[in-house]
């Protein structure tokens, strides 16, 4: 017996979602000019380029990853602000508009929520 069209499509879906998400994340790696900054940055910023709801993305992504979208999109963001803390000479205000923050102080406060140091300790 043929299982109904919904059911397969169904079980693709999610790879491909996961899979587009995950390429879009990426897409906006490494940050390699000072001007740039990050165009998608929120969950709801990675659900409307993927044309599908907020939740829609966030069940999805929890059941492939165990994480919800934004903690996905906080860990490749803080691993991109280590790499450029220890790789570049850019200053801390550099990094953290590249990454799309708009104070400073909003950069240093995730970076040490995540690191229990602040970037310039980071770097050293």
């Amino acid at each position: 017996m043929m299982e109904p069209k919904a059911e397969i499509k169904s079980g693709h879906a999610p790879k491909r979602i996961n899979n587009e998400f995950l390429e879009l994340l990426e897409s906006q790696f490494p940050i390699n000019e000072v001007y740039t900054t990050l165009k998608l940055r929120s969950a709801s910023d990675f659900a409307q380029a993927l044309n599908i709801h907020v939740n829609h993305l966030n069940r999805v992504l929890k059941k492939i990853h165990h994480k919800s979208t934004s903690t996905i999109i906080s860990e490749k963001i803080l691993l991109e602000s280590k790499l450029l803390l220890k790789n570049s000479n850019w200053n801390v205000s550099e990094i953290a508009f590249a990454l799309g923050f708009s104070e400073v102080s909003h950069f240093n406060n995730f970076f040490k929520k995540k690191t229990e140091m602040n970037p310039t300790q980071f770097r050293k």
